[in-house]
This record gives structure tokens, sequence and C-alpha cells, in this order.
């Protein structure tokens, strides 16, 4: 049961609809499953999607590592809809079919590259553990400097505050063939 539905466009109010508009007129072109429960706070939306659209569009990451940190993050709140919609972005983003797959299914994938190993150690410790072990600190620095590193932990926490509000809402999942295994 949706418990934040999406609103209509003529119940939006003089704060929300300036903000969804935006939202729509943007990057994303639409008002996605995320934006919905949140249009009710329409400051907070206002704020979270502008970080969003530079962590998820314009990170020192680039958009191939951020879509990993992304999946991470919905993997670790068995986030469906996050991961519904970046599934298929990171595959085209260059991450391998089998990692995505791997990693939906709670496993070490076997073909990452370098870089997008560090990624994954960095978030799995950063969820987990809820630190980073000195070790994969120096090599996420040495890959991406602290501009980057800063970035990727904006990129865990931000998409955490999401699944927190699309599984509090629970907020239905788009038809796909991405679908999140069950935790």
């Amino acid at each position: 049961m949706n418990r934040l539905p999406p609103l209509a466009e003529h119940e939006w109010d003089e704060q929300q609809r300036p903000l969804a508009e935006e939202i729509i007129n943007g990057p994303r072109g639409a008002l996605l499953p995320p934006f919905e429960p949140l249009l009710r706070s329409p400051e907070l939306m206002a704020h979270a999607q502008r970080m969003g659209e530079y962590l998820r569009y314009r990170s020192a990451l680039g958009q191939r590592l951020s879509e990993l940190a992304i999946l991470m993050t919905a993997r670790h709140w068995s986030q469906p809809v996050e991961w519904a919609i970046h599934a298929p972005i990171a595959r085209e983003k260059g991450i391998s079919a089998a990692a995505v797959q791997a990693i939906n299914e709670k496993r070490l994938p076997e073909d990452l590259q370098p870089d997008e190993w560090v990624i994954y150690h960095f978030c799995q410790q950063l969820h987990q553990q809820q630190k980073v072990s000195d070790t994969t600190w120096q090599q996420a620095i040495a890959l991406w400097g602290e501009k980057g590193v800063v970035d990727l932990i904006g990129i865990n926490g931000y998409y955490s505050f999401l699944s927190m509000v699309m599984n509090g809402a629970q907020t239905p999942v788009p038809d796909t063939r991405d679908n999140i295994i069950p935790a």
C-alpha cells in the first residue's frame, strides 16, 4: 500500500508547483518516485533534489562509479525502487551485468574493475561497519582525492535517505525486469 501516493498536478499548492516543475524540467525529466512522497515537504524536497542532481550527474566520481555506489546503497537498504531505476543505468554506464546481479544476490562480484572494487569495499564498509578502513580510505583518496571521497560518502548518505523515505512510504516499484531480491 503506497502510503504517500503521487499527488495529481491540480493538487499541488503554490510551494509544491514550482519545485515539482523544477524537477520535471531538469535532467530527470519527470517527478520520479523518490520525489512523489517528498513533495509533501516542499522545502526538504527542493534541497534533496538539488543534492541528488549533483551527486547523480556531476559528482567527482563520474556516473559509472556513482551508479555503482547507488546500487550498493539500494541493496543495503533492500530498496526496490532505487534498484529498479539504477540497475539498468549502472549497466549502461559500464558496470557489468554479472556484477549487478551479484550485488543484488549479496554475493561478491567477480569482475569489477580496480576502481570499482574500491567503491564496492568503501560502500560495504561504510554501510556495514559504519566506518571505512584506513587501507580503503587511502585507496579512495589516491583515486579521487578528498573531494571525490566526500562525494562518495554523500552518495551513500543521500541514497540512504531516499531509501528510508521510500521504504517508510512503501513506494511501489515500477514495472521492470530489475527487481531486487528480498532481504
